[in-house]
């Protein structure tokens, strides 16, 4: 069963004409595949629109968060319940009618040959200039610092196995559904690239400006982070506490030699910088240890729940 989840937010113009091309693309190769709109809090009529259109089109359901959460937190909520009912793939779309519904069966196609998270690249951007150009150094970034495969991560028509959605549901949160991409690549699975149409905004205005890249790039060092220390914290902040605290041994190695040998050493700054660097390779070490802590008592608690 595939389930297609578009977040959606102050949409419904777009809906309108977009919810039924997706629905009729969809009955063409399953006919029990479900429509899911989850509405991020929106104050136009964007529910009241799926609602009309729910009396025409069997497959498609609504969710309405209260208030605004974000596009990370309406993907993280249709994910579940498109899990929580059977689903066997789950596809995001975009509201703004920018993803075309008809390259819907090159995606699945690609999860047949064997991929397990299928991404909707963008090639041929339909944006303004600013907006292809922050998106193009974005992806060389994402590509440089995580090592996943793409050349269009932060797009967001995506198709993933229940399993994928099922794993990275829960770093589905802040602005982390750009890196969806390198969060399944981090965790093992199969990623791969479609080439796919893409067309101008329908109508309304985009939701993201240019903020969206500094941000994505602190998201970026947060998912690096979780995939490659989640279970291993100390290694990350004993090795660079570690090597502060030799660094500053040796610089005050270095001053008491010379201070043995007659020398002022009180009014350097070397000193300062000696002192400072084994205090913070002291901290780092001991937060590297209390994190570990944090990682066992998890582990723990997990081992427990599952016995």
């Amino acid at each position: 069963m595939v389930w297609v989840v578009v977040p959606a937010l102050d949409e419904a113009e777009n809906l309108r004409i977009l919810l039924p091309r997706i629905a009729a693309e969809l009955a063409t190769f399953d006919p029990t595949g479900r429509v899911l709109v989850v509405d991020d809090g929106s104050t136009d009529d964007t529910s009241k629109v799926v609602v009309e259109l729910m009396a025409d089109l069997a497959c498609l359901e609504l969710e309405t968060l209260r208030h605004n959460l974000g596009k990370a937190a309406a993907l993280h909520r249709g994910f579940r319940r498109a899990l929580d009912s059977g689903a066997d793939v789950v596809v995001m779309m975009d509201a703004d009618g920018q993803d075309d519904p008809a390259e819907l069966p090159r995606l699945l196609a690609a999860i047949d040959a064997g991929a397990d998270l299928v991404t909707g690249a963008r090639l041929e951007r339909r944006d303004r200039f600013v907006k292809r150009t922050t998106s193009r150094l974005y992806n060389r970034t994402t590509a440089w610092m995580s090592g996943a495969p793409g050349r269009d991560f932060n797009s967001g028509f995506k198709a993933m196995r229940a399993g994928v959605a099922e794993d990275v549901s829960p770093m589905l949160y802040g602005e982390m559904h750009r890196y969806l991409t390198v969060m399944a690549h981090g965790l093992g699975y199969r990623v791969a690239e479609v080439p796919v149409e893409h067309h101008p905004r329908m109508s309304g205005r985009s939701k993201y400006g240019l903020a969206r890249f500094w941000r994505g790039f602190a998201d970026l060092l947060t998912v690096r982070f979780l995939l490659s220390y989640e279970h291993r914290p100390s290694h990350l902040f004993g090795g660079v506490g570690l090597a502060s605290l030799l660094a500053g041994v040796a610089v005050l190695g270095y001053l008491t030699a010379l201070k043995i040998g007659g020398a002022t050493i009180g009014d350097r700054p070397l000193l300062v910088a000696g002192v400072l660097m084994v205090m913070v390779g002291l901290q780092l070490s001991l937060f590297g240890l209390l994190a570990e802590l944090v990682v066992h008592a998890r582990q723990q608690t997990r081992h427990r729940s599952t016995a």
